[in-house]
């Protein structure tokens, strides 16, 4: 569902370069192939298809260390660089306390669709 909202552009991404490149490195990964089912074609269709509509995001400062898993540095500078008003995870926990910190709501895919349809 949250994909359909980008696709109709309801909800704009925001990607810095190596924040994608995340993105398509973990979508290849073996464990994930088996949960999505997607071909490596099926994953790059995607991925362009995505690029096409996201917001490119410059890092232009960098206040690390803010997470506690240095894993969702990217995604955080992503969002403070792209001036986001939230992030959307499911690993809210290790978020949270940097989401306060820059005023950065950190909600789940399913907080997000009940927000947008009440």
């Amino acid at each position: 569902m949250v994909l359909r909202l980008i696709a109709a552009q309801r909800i704009l991404v925001l990607a810095t370069p190596p924040l994608f490149l995340e993105y398509e490195d973990v979508l290849k990964r073996p464990e994930q192939l088996l949960a999505h089912g997607l071909e490596p074609h099926e994953i790059d269709q995607f991925l362009s298809e995505l690029a096409a509509l996201l917001e490119p995001v410059e890092t232009h400062f960098s206040w690390r260390p803010q997470s506690r898993d240095p894993n969702d540095e990217m995604l955080l500078e992503a969002a403070i660089n792209g001036r986001a008003d939230a992030i959307v995870t499911y690993n809210t926990a290790d978020l949270e306390s940097a989401g306060q910190k820059f005023g950065i709501e950190i909600m789940t895919p399913p907080e997000l669709l009940r927000k947008i349809n009440p």
